[in-house]
């Protein structure tokens, strides 16, 4: 009995060895890892974006409208075109169109008519950046006698206008009272222009003594010497 408890006894020993020896190797440390090792800690998520676009106004296809000068609803103002002023005088209106349009019409703000008044030779027209003229209306004396609204003024022949730069252009001629025949315009005035120069003016005059809209002009010739004595510029859309 005493040999047999002896060899049960070292059998145990030996097998509690064999255990410890085998727990020891399982937390033995790795090279370049820590024995006491935690769970991995993850990336922190990144933080979400801003949110999306904020509110940008009115836009011409609100009031299915192309594009326009300025929202008209801040066409507050009226420009009085007086004959010694404008008559034969070409003024020009620079809008800058972002996408591919069919041009049909011009739209205006008419504030003001002189039943009085005697128009002959008058147009809108639509110039390029280089200076060519791109497309026009017929006289549009009548329409400037009636109707004191916005209204369009079909060019005479519709053209697919690319996105870019471009002047529209109005020629005035004939006799009329200068506080009665008045146009929709901005309130800027000829702060309109601050930091441009020809050819590049939002608001300018070019030209005198005009019984039609020219196929080209010069627009390094842009002026503002007229249009400083208190004009706003003219609103203007497009359909």
């Amino acid at each position: 009995m005493r040999t047999r408890t002896t060899t049960v006894s070292t059998g145990l020993v030996t097998a509690l060895a064999v255990v410890l020896a085998l727990a020891g190797c399982s937390n033995a440390p790795d090279k370049g890892r820590s024995a006491t090792a935690g769970p991995t800690a993850s990336a922190p998520a990144p933080a979400p974006q801003g949110g999306g676009a904020g509110f940008d106004g009115p836009r011409p296809q609100d009031q299915n409208l192309l594009a326009w000068t300025g929202d008209p609803n801040d066409a507050g103002h009226v420009t009085a075109q007086s004959t010694a002023g404008v008559a034969g005088r070409i003024t020009l209106v620079r809008i800058v169109l972002r996408e591919q349009i069919t041009w049909s019409n011009i739209w205006l703000g008419l504030a003001g008519l002189d039943p009085n008044a005697q128009l002959a030779n008058c147009y809108l027209g639509v110039y390029d950046a280089k200076g060519t003229l791109v497309a026009s209306t017929a006289d549009i004396s009548p329409q400037l006698m009636t109707d004191a609204i916005a209204k369009p003024l079909p060019l005479a022949k519709p053209f697919p206008a690319a996105p870019g730069t471009y002047f529209i252009a109005l020629l005035l001629n004939g006799n009329w009272a200068t506080n009665a025949l008045t146009l929709k315009s901005t309130g800027a005035g000829i702060s309109v222009n601050a930091g441009l120069t020809p050819p590049n003016l939002r608001y300018s005059s070019i030209l005198t003594g005009q019984s039609s809209l020219p196929a080209t002009v010069n627009l390094g010739e842009q002026s503002t010497a007229t249009i400083n004595t208190g004009w706003a510029s003219q609103w203007y859309a497009i359909s």
